[in-house]
């Protein structure tokens, strides 16, 4: 019986300090053997955003206790790993340095291969732990720091449709929390906020909405959440004013990912459509059950991971070194940190001042 292999996958680069083992079955399907997950929420909720410096602190004091736990919630040994995956970029280099350094020493005193990961392809790729995910597919990404719809014609192979032009998603719901008053991380609250208050209440500008193709902008939705939450006087406003984004939200991908189709369509012409939600952001129910319905208009599958792998995990990382090893795509030990590294890197940069679309 061939030896499957064993990918121990080591994420640090925001402010989740992470590790997971994972290796595959006879049908080789991935199988998650531990993933290890430790925030820092409580590190940066006074800060109401997350300080790079506290954050690579963090990560220098947990890693080598999380890698460890990882190691012995797998029940394997040590010796049976057959390759480090770790992420590289994009994300805060203090703290990418963190992962990455310990992921090159694991690997260098192992004698074992070493495989730098993009973090956006690990969650390009980890709808694959939990579902028969095969090429080409249409992805959209959206999560803290990046919101893209991108064409996945295979592992490495990425044409980006459309992305914001300004701020992420993530970023939107999290600034939005904050403008209401939600402590850090406030976008999942949002969600229960909204339950409680009326999607009409307020009229919310939808930037770039009949233009830019797929591409995304989110700055003046801010903006008009700032100068109305000035004005709110109770908590019923608040409600109503966290519906009526939320709302907005849905609208603009919905119509953003109707052109994401289209366009997707053109370029592939695909016997089967799929169409694949991931991120932080994918955790969100409501979005979640819209595009749910609007891939069943259109005659899409829709594949989302598991919620608890929306967020940024090792396990989709160690996915990614899983694909790269069985192709022997290895790196070197001197690879360096990419605070900013795109799927596409054949893509125009579209963000600040003077972006036409």
């Amino acid at each position: 019986m061939n030896k499957k292999p064993l990918i121990l996958g080591i994420e640090s680069s925001c402010d989740e300090t992470a590790a997971s083992l994972i290796t595959e079955n006879e049908e080789r399907t991935p199988i998650i053997l531990s993933n290890v997950v430790s925030s820092q929420v409580d590190i940066h909720k006074e800060f109401g955003g997350v300080v790079p410096e506290l954050a690579a602190r963090s990560h220098l004091e947990k890693i080598d206790w999380i890698v460890k736990k990882a190691i012995n919630d797998s029940k394997r040994k040590i010796e049976e790993i057959d390759a480090i995956a770790s992420t590289a970029g994009p994300g805060l280099v203090v703290c990418l340095s963190v992962g990455l350094s310990f992921g090159k020493a694991f690997a260098a005193s192992l004698n074992k291969p070493f495989i730098a990961v993009n973090h956006l392809e690990g969650h390009a790729l980890s709808p694959k732990l939990n579902s028969n995910l095969n090429y080409p597919y249409l992805l959209l990404l959206i999560s803290g720091g990046h919101s893209q719809f991108l064409n996945v014609k295979g592992l490495g192979q990425y044409k980006r449709l459309g992305t914001t032009i300004d701020d992420a998603l993530g970023e939107t719901f999290d600034k939005t929390a904050k403008l209401l008053g939600i402590e850090f991380p406030g976008g999942p609250q949002i969600e229960i906020l909204a339950k409680k208050g009326n999607p009409n209440k307020y009229e919310l500008p939808k930037p770039i909405f009949n233009k830019g193709g797929c591409n995304l902008s989110f700055a003046g939705l801010k903006t008009a959440i700032l100068k109305i939450a000035k004005k709110i006087k109770n908590d019923q406003e608040r409600f109503d004013l966290a519906a009526s984004f939320q709302k907005t939200i849905e609208e603009i991908l919905y119509k953003k990912t109707k052109i994401a189709f289209n366009e997707f369509e053109e370029q592939n012409k695909p016997e089967k459509k799929i169409f694949v939600v991931a991120g932080g952001v994918a955790a969100n129910k409501n979005i979640r059950s819209m595009l749910k319905d609007l891939c069943i208009e259109k005659n899409y599958q829709s594949i989302f991971p598991p919620v608890e792998l929306c967020g940024d995990n090792a396990a989709m990382i160690a996915m990614v070194g899983l694909e790269k090893f069985k192709l022997k795509q290895f790196n070197d030990l001197n690879h360096p940190a990419k605070p900013r590294w795109p799927l596409d890197d054949t893509a125009a940069f579209l963000k600040g001042a003077g972006v036409r679309l």
